[in-house]
């Protein structure tokens, strides 16, 4: 075998500078970083009702559900996306920890704020975390020196 040794091409580099004009970041797209603990880890292991809570959460947000894939591990965690039009939703549990992580990536004003709720409504945590990032939906001329 033979090792990779990095040439300037697969170094990585540091971005150059970009100055984002106003505007750019407002509330069309978002991501949701969740964080559910649960009382009974039942439902972490529970590969149909866990795809079951993503469908009805992309229903409370209006999303267009185009395809889905889960995969369920030796212990019982489970893994499940939904695709949606423009967006998707997942959930990604560790039974063991009683602990689900939930990702939303959100087209539309407050669809993202709407899927949270659905999910943490049919979860019933008793501890939730969560991280809300606006994301740009608008071109960005970049020049370059």
């Amino acid at each position: 075998m033979t090792a990779h040794v990095p040439t300037e091409e697969t170094t990585a580099r540091p971005l150059a500078p970009v100055d984002v004009p106003s505007g750019v970041y407002g509330d069309e797209m978002s991501t949701y970083a969740v964080d559910l603990w649960v009382a009974d880890p039942a439902v972490l292991t529970d590969e149909p009702r866990l795809l079951g809570i993503l469908r009805t959460a992309a229903a409370a947000g209006g999303a267009t559900v185009l395809g889905e894939a889960t995969h369920v591990f030796p212990n019982g965690a489970v893994t499940a996306i939904l695709l949606l039009s423009a967006s998707h939703i997942s959930v990604h549990t560790w039974p063991e920890h009683r602990l689900a992580h939930v990702d939303v990536l959100a087209y539309g004003r407050g669809s993202g704020a709407r899927m949270v709720a659905s999910v943490e409504a049919a979860l019933s945590p008793v501890h939730v975390t969560t991280a809300h990032v606006p994301r740009a939906v608008t071109s960005l001329t970049v020049s370059t020196p």
